[in-house]
């Protein structure tokens, strides 16, 4: 399995999608950029490219990777933590082995990504 969800974190994912229209799984993946090269992406998209994505379940949600991300991701758990701020999605990649403090931009042993200059 390339990515694990928590129970908090499909319960929080669930609500998102009944706002959503259509038959759309979670996008999980990443991207250029942040302080440490990678920072993740993850939303909701109908559109799936055969050639171009992995699809699987975990817990109950279904999701689309990019094959390209799948090894910069595999292992990782998202969870959804609640605190007095609020709450808000937390990524745990066994693969990172650099992170900014925030925890949204890190890079792997094989992949340092894009630094954002600016960050």
């Amino acid at each position: 399995m390339i990515l694990n969800i928590t129970e908090a974190a499909s319960h929080q994912i669930k609500e998102m999608l009944k706002e959503e229209d259509g038959d759309v799984r979670l996008r999980f993946g990443v991207k250029g950029g942040g302080c440490s090269g990678l920072s993740y992406s993850m939303g909701f998209e109908e559109e799936i490219n055969e050639e171009l994505d992995l699809t699987e379940e975990s817990s109950g949600i279904p999701v689309v990777v990019n094959r390209q991300d799948a090894a910069i991701i595999e292992g990782t758990t998202i969870d959804f933590k609640q605190n007095m701020m609020g709450g808000g999605f937390t990524i745990d990649n066994p693969n990172a082995i650099v992170s900014c403090g925030c925890g949204s931009s890190f890079k792997t042993a094989t992949n340092a990504g894009t630094p954002d200059p600016n960050c």
